[in-house]
């Protein structure tokens, strides 16, 4: 508790700890207070049983005190919470995208990354988006979570002020793999930062584009490359093999070829593959046809 991971960990660290001292006391005084009562009243020592009057004094105290302690709490509670709506006016804004089931992280400056990468004590503004589902985005060390909701322009910030890696996690149920949908913040000095933010990416090599492409876009949450079933078919000899879809309701067989591949990127609902639930979203938006080229490429890559 009450480390320097960011710049809310003392508010909500604080406004816990007295959630806790408060709730332990009266757990240890109410236990004790039954066994008291159970020693005291017990049946031998009172065999006939009295009738005890009501007592305005306690029952102002039984209200006035609990009132007290909530609005304490409540109190804590906001000023730890307060802040965390308090957007500055100069931070890095870096748009979030939470989809089924991965994570990816976009820059002013177009980058895009799997991680959430950040200098310390930088304050960071996070624009939250969903295609599919429901999502939470979370990262315990910092002290911050936020739903993502689809339609909703929901935004969150922070400053980090550790260097290291943190985790992130989904902190809503999404389906199937949530419980995979996992990444890392890394804080990073600022030179260390500023290299990464700038460097350009000299990959020329297609394979290694169309792997990364893939990477960004979360596939890799869904699709196997070892031929093991998840959620969707593996990519591992995907290219060229015949797979058996259902097209409006009805069983046919076809050829995964380049062609299957771009309908099955750009529409995923019309050849659907047997046996596998229909859950996927169109990529239409997030990926073109230089990068569906890419794919292929790496898709031949693993064909056995």
């Amino acid at each position: 508790m009450f480390s320097q991971a960011s710049n809310f960990v003392e508010g909500v660290d604080q406004a816990f700890l007295i959630i806790t001292i408060i709730s332990l006391f009266f757990l240890v005084g109410i236990t004790f207070a039954m066994i008291y009562f159970v020693i005291k009243f017990n049946k031998k020592k009172n065999p006939v049983a009295r009738n005890i009057k009501e007592s305005a004094g306690l029952e102002i105290a039984w209200t006035l005190i609990p009132t007290i302690l909530v609005l304490v709490m409540f109190y804590y509670g906001w000023v730890g919470y307060a802040p965390m709506r308090d957007f500055p006016k100069e931070a890095i804004q870096v748009k979030v995208t939470a989809r089924m089931w991965s994570w990816s992280f976009e820059y002013e400056n177009g980058k895009v990354s799997p991680t959430l990468i950040l200098p310390i004590d930088k304050a960071v503004t996070l624009s939250l988006y969903s295609p599919d589902v429901l999502h939470s985005f979370y990262i315990p060390a910092f002290r911050v979570k936020e739903d993502i909701v689809p339609g909703i322009n929901n935004k969150m910030w922070f400053e980090p002020g550790m260097l290291g890696e943190f985790d992130i996690m989904c902190a809503e149920y999404c389906g199937e793999r949530h419980s995979f949908m996992l990444t890392k913040a890394e804080i990073l000095s600022q030179e260390e930062y500023n290299t990464w933010y700038t460097a350009i990416d000299d990959t020329t090599n297609v394979v290694e584009m169309g792997q990364k492409v893939l990477e960004v876009n979360g596939c890799f949450a869904c699709h196997s490359i070892d031929g093991s079933r998840l959620v969707g078919p593996s990519f591992k000899g995907l290219l060229g093999s015949t797979k058996s879809v259902i097209t409006d309701g009805e069983t046919r067989q076809i050829i995964a070829d380049e062609a299957y591949i771009k309908e099955s990127i750009y529409n995923p609902s019309i050849d659907v593959v047997e046996t596998y639930p229909k859950v996927m979203i169109s990529y239409k938006e997030s990926i073109n046809e230089e990068q569906l080229k890419q794919i292929n490429a790496y898709l031949k890559s693993i064909e056995k």
